[in-house]
């Protein structure tokens, strides 16, 4: 009981957080999906890190992945 009181000590922080989150990585698939072109790697791996490795996933697609087009 005691862990459930602590979750909601700390929902005003993990709502922004995961809302920035989610919204990191639907623009970075739907990124990865329209474009064929990327500075390193292809997309399967893209989605994979993408979805998979969370907030830092997306930064990393848009700092090494993306394309100058």
């Amino acid at each position: 009981m005691n862990t459930i009181s602590n979750i909601g000590e700390y929902l005003p922080f993990l709502i922004p957080i995961i809302i920035i989150e989610l919204v990191l990585m639907v623009t970075a698939l739907i990124h990865v999906l329209r474009h064929d072109n990327y500075k390193i790697l292809n997309r399967p791996v893209w989605i994979v890190i993408v979805v998979f490795i969370q907030i830092i996933g997306p930064v990393i697609y848009f700092v090494f992945g993306r394309s100058d087009e």
